[in-house]
Order: structure tokens, then C-alpha cells, then sequence
């Protein structure tokens, strides 16, 4: 299964809210990777003034603050799938 990836910038308030509230939510159901968005210019260029951004793949789950009906929602078609 993919993990769900968070756009972030070091030093951002929002990332740093929206990191401390999914991962007590997702722990052993899905990984988590935090992408630096100033790391690769593509990523700057995708999310620059929108993150903190969740996302599963190429689906973008919500951006700014955490939508828990969003995530709940994506987690119970992953498991559905498996």
C-alpha cells in the first residue's frame, strides 16, 4: 500500500498541527512520509503557499488543516480494498 505523503516546509505552524493530528489516527494502518516541498522544485512549485497538503497518490485529500471525514473516508475505501 502507498503511504499517505504530507507537503510541508520546515518551519510551518499548519504542517506541524496537521503532522501531530494524523499520526496517532493512521498509526498501523498506513504509513506516513513528510515531504520537504522546498527540497524539489517541482514540489515548490506544486504547493508552495497551500501546505500542509495530504495526500494519497495522486489524490489530494485536503491541504492547510486536517479533514478527519476526508481521511476516515480514505482509509475505510483502502480498507475495503485490501
Amino acid at each position: 500500500m502507498s503511504p499517505l505523503i504530507v507537503y510541508s516546509r520546515q518551519g510551518c505552524h499548519l504542517c506541524e498541527v496537521m503532522i501531530e493530528e494524523l499520526l496517532p489516527i493512521t498509526r498501523g494502518q498506513i504509513e506516513v512520509e513528510v515531504r520537504d516541498i522546498d527540497s524539489r522544485e517541482d514540489w515548490r512549485e506544486r504547493y508552495d503557499v497551500r501546505v500542509p497538503v495530504l495526500a494519497y497518490e495522486d489524490e489530494e485529500i485536503c491541504h492547510y488543516q486536517l479533514d478527519r471525514s476526508a481521511l476516515a473516508e480514505l482509509l475505510k475505501r483502502l480498507e475495503s480494498a485490501a
